[in-house]
């Protein structure tokens, strides 16, 4: 089912407005709003992969939410993040994240974007973002914080810091569930997932917090976890939302950097990602990029890269993650908004007839 796409949050005067109309009083049907899911998705990507973020978005819900399940997504952004390719039609759709702090959704979905401090805490967005952390806990009934998001939220949940990698976890990494718990029902014990990041969370620390993981990513730690508060608050270190070349988009731009001599590491290529003639391509244009950092050597990169095929392996476990997620904010919906607790979240058996379609 197509997802709802809600417009006139920002009234056309970009991310930097602070005030919007009730997301409510523009729905034209009361009935088909009660109805709906209702998801807020925070999109804080630069400006040359926030068009990218969105679609991602928009197809895995639409394709989650199959043929039974309206969902009505409503798109916010921190004004603090400065932009500069903003067009009308964007600015129309999107509403200031401040906005959200007098409303409430039945879910949220926080993406994540490169830091540009070492220090998450003194990143320009930092005091909005934990202002809608504490603002989900009670007016959600699940929210799903993704990479950096995913980062940020347990340093200001429960003080626990992210590691530097020695080099970048990039690539389909195999995961392997680790628990039984609502969201991975029906999802293979072995599944893969893209993973594009630096910095990680140990597992150690998550459970001495009370985080439940769910699965575990193969030489790259932790894939996912959960905390229960009032809301069921979900933690991706990897991007079940990422598009075929995604990944292959990513490592260009390192590359690029690279050669430019904006960046002093050269990247890995994404593991399990490419084929391996493609991959033995790479590795040699990689060689004559260290021995000199010609920005000419892109054309050769360009053309390897061009036209590549990637088959998307992680599409069905992700469809099935947040499918089983949809499901939940579904059935939270008939429950008080005063219950202190959520509903209980393991499940050893099916959910829905929907899921393997």
């Amino acid at each position: 089912m197509p997802v709802e796409i809600y417009s006139g949050g920002c009234g056309g005067e970009g991310p930097n407005r602070t005030t919007s109309r009730h997301h409510e009083a523009s729905f034209s049907d009361p009935e088909r709003a009660g109805e709906a899911i209702t998801i807020g998705l925070i999109n804080n990507m630069p400006d040359a992969a926030f068009k990218a973020t969105e679609r991602q978005y928009r197809s895995l819900l639409g394709e989650a939410s199959g043929e039974d399940i309206k969902v009505r997504l409503l798109f916010y952004v921190f004004p603090e993040i400065p932009r500069k390719a903003w067009s009308a039609n964007d600015a129309r759709r999107y509403a200031s994240a401040e906005t959200l702090l007098d409303t409430r959704l039945d879910g949220l979905i926080v993406t994540g974007r490169e830091p540009t401090t070492p220090d998450l805490r003194q990143e320009c967005y930092w005091e909005r973002l934990t202002e809608v952390m504490d603002w989900a806990k009670e007016n959600t009934s699940s929210a799903v914080w993704s990479c950096l998001a995913a980062h940020a939220a347990v340093l200001h949940l429960d003080g626990i810091g992210r590691r530097r990698n020695v080099t970048k976890h990039s690539g389909v990494m195999e995961c392997e569930r680790v628990s039984k718990h609502r969201l991975n029902s029906n999802i293979p014990s072995r599944f893969h997932i893209p993973h594009s990041r630096y910095n990680g969370v140990a597992e150690e620390e998550l459970g001495a917090s009370g985080y439940r993981v769910l699965a575990r990513a193969a030489g790259a730690g932790v894939d996912s976890f959960v905390k229960d508060f009032k809301s069921l608050f979900v933690f991706l270190q990897g991007h079940p939302e990422y598009e075929s070349d995604t990944l292959l988009r990513e490592f260009r731009r390192d590359v690029e950097r690279y050669l430019r001599h904006e960046s002093d590491t050269y990247p890995a290529i994404p593991r399990a990602y490419f084929d391996w003639a493609t991959e033995a391509k790479l590795t040699e244009l990689g060689e004559q990029a260290w021995l000199s950092r010609d920005e000419q050597l892109m054309a050769g990169f360009d053309m390897v890269l061009s036209g590549k095929t990637i088959e998307k392996t992680w599409r069905q476990p992700g469809v099935t993650m947040y499918r089983n997620w949809i499901e939940y904010l579904g059935a939270r919906k008939h429950v008080s908004p005063h219950a202190s607790q959520p509903i209980l979240v393991d499940a050893g058996h099916s959910m829905s007839r929907g899921l393997n379609r």
